[in-house]
């Protein structure tokens, strides 16, 4: 049974940095992607930034410079300097089938975590 725990959010001040982890446990796939996505109230669900298997990143143009996805054998990272209010959300880790780059993560199947709540204050 394949599970996704996030942990690592939190609340800061505008311009500061905080660290996201998902821990991945239970699955055995060879190829797949990862991303985090994000969601503020009243809006849908959006990309932050992906990797795939062969270590391949991408990212939303938002976050371009600011944020920094990597991961070892079974921990997703999201590492997040210089945040502002407009990234105030819950951020989900997404474990999916396998696209280059993992921008795409979120479409078809695979799994999500609980998420965990950033909050940016000005």
């Amino acid at each position: 049974q394949v599970q996704l725990v996030e942990s690592g959010g939190g609340s800061v001040q505008s311009g500061g940095s905080l660290r996201l982890s998902c821990a991945a446990s239970g699955f055995t796939y060879r190829r797949y992607c990862m991303g985090w996505f994000r969601q503020a109230p009243g809006k849908e669900r959006e990309v932050v930034a992906g990797i795939d298997s062969d270590g391949s990143t991408s990212y939303a143009d938002s976050v371009k410079g600011r944020f920094t996805i990597s991961n070892t054998k079974n921990t997703l990272y999201l590492q997040m300097n210089s945040l502002k209010p407009e990234d105030t959300a819950m951020y989900y880790c997404r474990l999916g089938a396998y696209y280059s780059g993992g921008y795409y993560c979120g479409r078809g199947f695979g799994y999500w975590g609980q998420g965990t709540q950033v909050t940016v204050s000005s």
